[in-house]
């Protein structure tokens, strides 16, 4: 088994005080530490098999960390050099992590994500990228149709709901339209920043939740497979990640903690029991709100 075969079948955990009937998928077990290696594998396979990345030719994406992590290991497993584009308030951590996997990086300043998706498309635009654009890659909502949704409905068919923050919505679409297809009643939640609810309300803001709510509406969110969307506050969910940390021994990221609190407002709403994932763990955000 090579490093890249163990992408996957991560542990699904019952949470013991927060909440009666919360599972989360613990992705920090992926080798490259966050559940984008699941879409990131997908997308460059997919790539390859398809001619549109070839010897040569260099991987750049637009990131706020863990795609860019998973990319960087992916791509140097499978011999390939990686550009990362990503805005200059994402965490040092992951920053460090990416060039230890070898990628370099391209930091942007004003204008969010989108300001990274520009710079990452002016590169592909002068030749020799590939860009896997995980905001719109099928193979991003694939990966999780294929994986992730199967391996929670098989340890858990009598789940009552599932919900995930939205960053390029492939988790929550490829999820989501796995488990509408084995049973509809199942209901499927997006998760937003309070500070920047795009899509609840039509309002864009600075938010302190990495990874979720970038300032536009990517192609992966498939609203089709959603039945609604929540916010929760950049506070809030730091709370709730170090009380993941220090009540359920899970240290993990910053919206993890935004995820568990959909996730007890849906239990709430809707008894259990309930799945969320857990993006990534702790040690990307040292640096961060998270440990202040």
């Amino acid at each position: 088994m090579n490093i890249l075969e163990t992408i996957g079948g991560t542990p699904l955990v019952k949470l013991n005080s927060i909440g009666s009937s919360i599972y989360v998928k613990m992705e920090r077990v992926n080798p490259a530490g966050s559940i984008k290696d699941r879409p990131a594998y997908k997308m460059i396979k997919e790539a390859i098999a398809k001619g549109e990345l070839t010897n040569g030719m260099k991987i750049v994406e637009p990131t706020s960390g863990n795609m860019g992590i998973a990319l960087a290991l992916i791509g140097k497993q499978l011999g390939f050099e990686v550009v990362l584009v990503m805005p200059d308030t994402m965490s040092i951590e992951r920053r460090k992590l990416m060039e230890g996997y070898g990628a370099s990086l391209i930091l942007t300043g004003a204008g969010g994500m989108q300001a990274s998706v520009d710079k990452a498309m002016e590169l592909v635009a002068s030749g020799g990228y590939y860009m896997p654009d995980q905001f719109n890659n099928p193979a991003n909502l694939l990966s999780h149709y294929e994986s992730t949704g199967p391996e929670i409905y098989k340890a858990l068919p009598k789940i009552k709901g599932f919900v995930a923050g939205i960053g390029t919505g492939g988790t929550l679409s490829g999820v989501g339209k796995y488990l509408k297809s084995q049973d509809n009643q199942i209901q499927i939640w997006g998760l937003e920043p309070k500070e920047s609810p795009l899509i609840s309300k039509g309002e864009c803001g600075l938010h302190g939740i990495q990874g979720i709510g970038a300032n536009f509406i990517p192609g992966n969110y498939r609203k089709e497979y959603v039945d609604r969307v929540i916010t929760v506050s950049s506070p809030d969910a730091i709370a709730m990640a170090k009380r993941l940390s220090i009540e359920e021994g899970l240290a993990v990221g910053i919206s993890a903690g935004a995820n568990v609190l959909g996730a007890v407002e849906m239990e709430r709403e809707l008894g259990g029991p309930v799945v969320t994932v857990l993006p990534d763990g702790a040690e990307k955000y040292l640096s961060t709100a998270l440990f202040e």
